[in-house]
């Protein structure tokens, strides 16, 4: 299948750092790839502030017009958002479509959901972006259904009445609740279970589901491609003392994205914050990487799991060419393909939670098998021997407090 030929316009202002804007446009580049595009041309103007109306000047817009018919580009990307006038001026003038980088993170979102609230989440963000845009869109909304940017469960026609979109955004709103609510049960009964909960997160292809697979030997999607994975995964993992967790893949994470992605996927997002334990994979190799952790420790706050224990993986140490000095502690620096340091990897989570639980030492008797096994699975156990002389086995470790086998220590030592 043929990629569409796109062309990118920026605007830089005079506080952006150049290396920074130089990043953001290398990163939507890469937007437009994973999208199924083919980047011609990158047009960029410096100003002390953007058009208010045609976002940028006359002269290089008269310069984008010539390019676009001498490179036969059949869509132009923005880097920044576009208001309603920008965008209707601007397809007055180029004649063809137009979109910006929300709209084209919405539309690899629309590729990639997979499942029922994926599709729901996506196609509420695309009409919630769309409605206040319906009539900049000009001729390119009747064309919708053919290419980067009009895929998906959200695409609309320009003579679509508003009052239907808005009746399908409240439609799509209260399916969302009982999912979510539905999500919220689920959440629950694992609470109430006691499940140890570790969530994968990190900036958009850092290495998350490379390094998901290799510890579940699952196969979720794997693709040097951004966004790879959007619907959340979850496996149960062995740590080496044996205690087992749940392990959950999740959603990229990434510089301005829209407002309306974040909302519609709260629910989704939400499982970070009800995780017990988060690992933080970083892509150490990444010119940008220190820009990139804090735009993933600034959203995490804002869902409200930033006090969450967390390991920082410096992830891609095959790939790093310089003396690395990492910028988060606790840490660990691996390769996801190096099994060693995935084992590595899971000894140093232990060790931080050994920090953080409650030593118990536990006398138990042969016949009590049940308790034994569930602290094998339960906690953390450090040592574990048969007395002779006692007839009973001695088992040390480390536990949560307040987890349910601590209520199998007071109730033995109650007796």
């Amino acid at each position: 299948m043929s990629r569409e030929k796109v062309l990118i316009i920026a605007v830089k202002n005079k506080e952006q750092n150049d290396l920074r804007f130089n990043y953001s446009l290398e990163e939507l580049i890469s937007l437009s790839n994973t999208a199924g595009g083919e980047v011609k041309k990158v047009i960029t103007q410096n100003r002390s502030r953007i058009h208010p109306a045609t976002y940028l000047g006359e002269g290089k817009i008269d310069e984008i017009k010539q390019e676009i018919d001498e490179l036969d580009i059949h869509l132009v990307i923005s880097n920044d958002e576009l208001s309603p006038g920008q965008l209707r001026n601007l397809n007055d003038r180029f004649g063809i479509r137009l979109i910006d980088r929300s709209q084209l993170i919405l539309d690899i979102f629309a590729q990639r959901a997979r499942t029922k609230e994926g599709k729901l989440q996506v196609e509420l963000a695309q009409l919630e972006y769309t409605l206040p845009r319906l009539h900049g869109q000009g001729e390119a909304m009747s064309r919708l259904g053919a290419g980067i940017g009009t895929r998906g469960p959200g695409e609309t026609k320009l003579e679509t009445d508003q009052r239907h979109i808005r009746r399908r955004i409240d439609d799509l709103k209260r399916r969302l609740k009982l999912v979510a609510k539905q999500r919220n049960q689920y959440r629950q009964r694992r609470k109430t279970n006691d499940v140890f909960q570790i969530a994968i997160v990190g900036y958009t292809n850092a290495g998350k589901s490379t390094l998901f697979n290799r510890v579940t030997h699952s196969n979720s999607l794997e693709e040097n491609q951004l966004f790879a994975t959007l619907d959340p995964l979850s496996r149960e993992v062995r740590l080496p003392s044996g205690f087992q967790a749940l392990l959950t893949d999740t959603v990229g994470f990434l510089q301005d994205l829209p407002t309306s992605l974040i909302a519609s996927f709260r629910s989704t997002l939400e499982e970070v914050a009800e995780a017990d334990f988060l690992i933080h994979v970083v892509d150490a190799a990444h010119p940008d990487q220190e820009k990139q952790q804090d735009i993933v420790i600034r959203q995490l706050e804002e869902l409200n799991a930033g006090a969450i224990p967390t390991l920082t993986v410096y992830n891609k140490k095959d790939l790093v060419t310089d003396d690395f000095i990492p910028l988060n502690h606790p840490y660990i620096f691996i390769s996801a393909y190096e099994q060693t340091d995935l084992h590595s990897l899971f000894e140093e989570i232990e060790a931080i939670l050994k920090e953080q639980w409650d030593n118990y030492t536990l006398r138990l008797d042969p016949d009590e098998g049940k308790i034994l096994h569930r602290l094998d699975h339960e906690t953390i156990v450090t040592e574990k021997y048969f007395n002779e002389d006692t007839n009973q086995f001695i088992v040390e470790g480390f536990m949560r407090e307040e987890h349910p086998p601590e209520s199998i220590l007071r109730e033995k030592f109650s007796k």
